[in-house]
Parts: structure tokens; C-alpha cells; sequence
């Protein structure tokens, strides 16, 4: 019995290869929820936050979040509305849950004050 060899085809010339490879995305697709007021200008403002809220992060780990949103009481409750907006926006980049329920109560008590 005699043998004969076969090469193999080229795996780029094959129709089964070409059929079963995934084929490339034509573009990226951005899965963050965006509104109109995000792409009027406010861009640059959410670079600077999420910066701000990787660098919180690097430093206090999985309990950023909470952190950051003990920095916003404390602003609030001291009256200083800019640095109560900066930490519940920091907040909101680490937990969007626990700054709504942050931003939820804040406006409970600035009804019942």
C-alpha cells in the first residue's frame, strides 16, 4: 500500500476558514447611558470626574464609593454646595446607586429644613 501526501490548503484561502471567522466591528460601540446635555460641552467636566474618581479609587480601593460620599455629607452639611456636587459627581462615577440614594435623602432633608 502506497501513501500519498497531501498539504494542507491554506487556512486564509479556505471557504470553511473564511466562514467561520468572527469578522472585525466596524466601530466601537459605547454602552454608558448618554443624554443631549452630555454632548453639548460637558465633556471635558466628566474627563476631570472620572479622573478624579480613578485617582479616590487608587487610593481608598473598594470603599471609594462610600468615602466619597461621606465627603458629600460633610460638604453639604457645612454648606458648601460645590464641594457637596464634586463629591456626589466622584460618588456617582465609583456607585451611581449610592449617590442617588445620597442625592434622594439630601433633597428629603432640604425639604423638611
Amino acid at each position: 500500500m502506497s501513501f500519498h501526501f497531501a498539504a494542507a490548503r491554506s487556512t486564509a484561502h479556505s471557504p470553511i476558514a473564511r466562514a467561520l471567522a468572527k469578522k472585525a466591528l466596524g466601530r466601537a460601540a459605547n454602552d454608558n447611558p448618554c443624554d443631549d446635555a452630555d454632548l453639548t460641552g460637558a465633556l471635558g467636566s466628566q474627563d476631570l470626574m472620572l479622573k478624579a474618581a480613578l485617582r479616590h479609587f487608587a487610593e481608598h480601593g473598594l470603599g471609594a464609593a462610600r468615602e466619597a460620599r461621606r465627603h458629600a455629607e460633610r460638604a453639604f452639611f457645612t454648606g458648601d454646595s460645590q464641594g457637596y456636587d464634586w463629591w456626589l459627581g466622584v460618588c456617582r462615577a465609583l456607585d451611581r446607586r449610592l449617590a442617588a440614594d445620597l442625592d434622594r435623602r439630601i433633597a428629603g432633608e432640604t425639604l423638611i429644613g
